[in-house]
């Protein structure tokens, strides 16, 4: 295996991570940001309000996007075991 096999290997795999990851932080960035701005206007300052509706948000995401997730890492496992099957 050469080692632009190797970085070709990585660069998916972080792009696949990145793919996984991403809905999950954009939803609990904008259900955070939503709720600071809430909090900012009515001035409760709450620390634990911020919590219990990003978890529940992030895990709606996380059943929605699920067929997707496991999908897309499903896809780069293939590639991968194709690679080692192959032999590079």
């Amino acid at each position: 295996m050469t080692g632009a096999e190797v970085l070709d290997i990585s660069s998916d795999g972080i792009w696949v991570l990145l793919m996984v990851a991403s809905p999950m932080m954009v939803v609990g960035l904008v259900v955070g940001v939503i709720i600071a701005l809430f909090q900012a206007l009515t001035q409760i300052q709450e620390q634990t309000l911020v919590f219990v509706p990003k978890i529940i948000a992030i895990f709606l995401t996380m059943l929605l996007t699920l067929p997707f997730l496991g999908a897309t890492m499903g896809g780069y496992m293939n590639r991968v075991v194709d690679m080692i099957i192959v032999g590079g």
